[in-house]
């Protein structure tokens, strides 16, 4: 399988590096587009390809086992397929993981991997993002339209922006509209997320790779001995957001645009 994927790059430019860009669990590229872009111009040397995962957006039909370091060899099928190698890339939350992990194990010619409020021991699953997953599994498809699935999770007492963004996932069929996850290989990934420690590779970069790790400032993730951990850190770079909450892309892209400037200049 070649993950799905869309290039973005700014108006008339003739790039010639490339950026992976990688969504959260239960996301899709399209939650990034409109970063996407925005990078794109402030950089026009760059294209920025944004990628469904395995199991997410339009990237279905793969073998298991569904881990991250299967997301991460996804990734190197893709770039073999573009002809491209990723010179940085980029992830969210369970995409930061990944981005991690494709550093590790398949970084030739890469020179930055950023981590985006994604934690890098074990840990355990949020307990909203269970919440979620069960509520999507519960919600009868095809459904008739959007306003029933915002419907159904505000019903099981999550935020109507929750809903909302639960939209996004929706997939039009002749007989209404289903998901565009795959709701088992999520679960897979979601547990393979969470004990995975990569705090090892942290510890001991190879030389001349940049490791960074952003920090939402109203996240939660980053509290006691996580956060004593990556204060040891000697060789990787951590920035924080810190009027940003989890979607930190969303929160402040202004903030996150300048400290991502510094592997895209």
């Amino acid at each position: 399988m070649i993950n799905a994927h869309e290039i973005v790059t700014a108006p008339d430019a003739a790039p010639h590096r490339t950026a992976f860009v990688l969504h959260g669990i239960l996301g899709s590229r399209g939650n990034w587009r409109g970063f996407g872009r925005a990078l794109a111009a402030a950089h026009p040397e760059w294209r920025v390809v944004l990628v469904d995962l395995r199991g997410h957006g339009e990237s279905h039909g793969v073998k298991p086992p569904h881990t991250v370091r299967a997301c991460a060899a996804d990734l190197t099928r893709l770039a073999r397929h573009l002809g491209w190698r990723p010179e940085a890339i980029v992830g969210h939350s369970f995409g930061g993981k990944v981005a991690l992990t494709y550093a590790r194990e398949h970084g030739a010619g890469l020179k930055a991997a950023w981590s985006l409020d994604s934690p890098p021991g074990v840990q355990a699953i949020d307990g909203e993002v269970r919440h979620v997953i069960e509520t999507a599994r519960a919600l009868p498809t095809p459904v008739a339209d959007r306003r029933a699935v915002v419907a159904h999770f505000t019903a099981a007492g999550l935020s109507e922006g929750i809903g909302r963004w639960m939209t996004t996932n929706l997939r039009r069929t002749a007989d209404g509209f289903v998901w565009r996850f795959d709701l088992d290989v999520v679960d897979a990934l979601l547990a393979d997320y969470a004990a995975l420690d990569l705090f090892p590779f942290l510890e001991n970069p190879p030389p001349g790779l940049a490791l960074n790790l952003v920090l939402a400032g109203r996240s939660n993730r980053w509290e006691g001995e996580t956060g004593q951990r990556i204060a040891s850190l000697e060789r990787v770079a951590t920035h924080t957001l810190k009027d940003a909450g989890h979607w930190v892309h969303i929160d402040d892209p202004d903030g996150l645009l300048r400290v991502l400037a510094m592997s895209f200049a």
